[in-house]
């Protein structure tokens, strides 16, 4: 899987910038500067947009710009809303990371809580593969569970330590696993889209609840969401619901930029620049890289 991800990187991504030139009616010579994810991912394929991205770079004597993944999802929420400006707190969502992080200033994060084990889109993959729904998980369980009755089945929710802000699934994620083992031993029919609604309410619910703790807790206005996760009606719904009630403000991006997409890559790159904040061209690819990390 990751030797095709890489070698898909290398037939595509000169089509891809020629394409993205092309509708934006401009040249490489018209870019101020060239920013390129450098971790967290798949080693081979970031060395692919890495080795990319210092070419043109250099070749046209234009700033170099390194961007942590996650860093670029936060930046989503920027695109398309100008009202969204530091200070907040965002819930960073997908299928390698859960965190939620106070956003100081631009580039300036401080992450209070993290997953100690899986991240909740890597649940819902998982929990997808084992109901036949494919991949991805995240769209398929909500979509199953608008079909199903949240209440049917009552899976655990990890809380954690009362003063924690850190996540854990796979408890969970094994109580699921262990419920449709139990039924198939039994010859229990299973009604996937009740198990995917109880399944996702319970991910939803602590998502909601810590993110909501920690904005109250760190006196916060403003929550937004980043990641793939946060394309989640569920989530979406719970959260505004929430915040309502406590009289704050919560922002999401469109559902196109809460996937990994090149776009949220630049609006993290535009504040690096107009900071000057430009990376060296011995910059290597991380895969691990953490957000504390840069």
């Amino acid at each position: 899987m990751p030797e095709i991800a890489s070698r898909n990187h290398i037939k595509k991504i000169d089509l891809i910038v020629e394409k993205a030139l092309r509708e934006s009616h401009i040249s490489l010579e018209d870019v101020d500067g060239v920013a390129v994810t450098y971790g967290p991912g798949l080693i081979g394929s970031l060395l692919v947009g890495l080795s990319y991205a210092k070419a043109v770079a250099f070749s046209l004597n234009k700033p170099f710009i390194g961007i942590n993944h996650m860093e670029g999802h936060i930046s989503a929420n920027y695109i398309d809303n100008e009202k969204v400006k530091p200070p907040f707190i965002t819930l960073v969502a997908s299928g390698g990371h859960t965190n939620i992080v106070i956003v100081r200033d631009y580039g300036v994060y401080e992450v209070l809580g993290q997953t100690r084990d899986d991240a909740a889109g890597e649940a819902f993959d998982k929990i997808s593969r084992s109901l036949g729904l494919g991949y991805p998980g995240g769209p398929a369980i909500d979509k199953a569970s608008k079909l199903g009755n949240p209440e049917a089945v009552n899976f655990p929710r990890a809380y954690l330590e009362e003063d924690s802000y850190d996540f854990s699934f796979s408890g969970l994620k094994s109580s699921v696993l262990n419920y449709l083992n139990s039924c198939k031993m039994k010859d229990i029919e299973v009604n996937i889209n009740d198990v995917a609604a109880s399944f996702q309410k319970s991910v939803i619910d602590v998502l909601a609840d810590k993110t909501m703790k920690a904005a109250l807790e760190n006196n916060m206005s403003i929550i937004c969401l980043s990641g793939g996760v946060a394309r989640n009606s569920l989530l979406r719904n719970t959260l505004e619901k929430m915040v309502l009630d406590k009289g704050l403000s919560i922002h999401f991006p469109e559902p196109d930029l809460c996937s990994d997409n090149a776009a949220m890559i630049a609006s993290a790159g535009y504040y690096k620049y107009i900071k000057g904040e430009f990376s060296a061209f011995d910059i290597n690819a991380v895969a691990n890289l953490s957000l504390k990390d840069g």
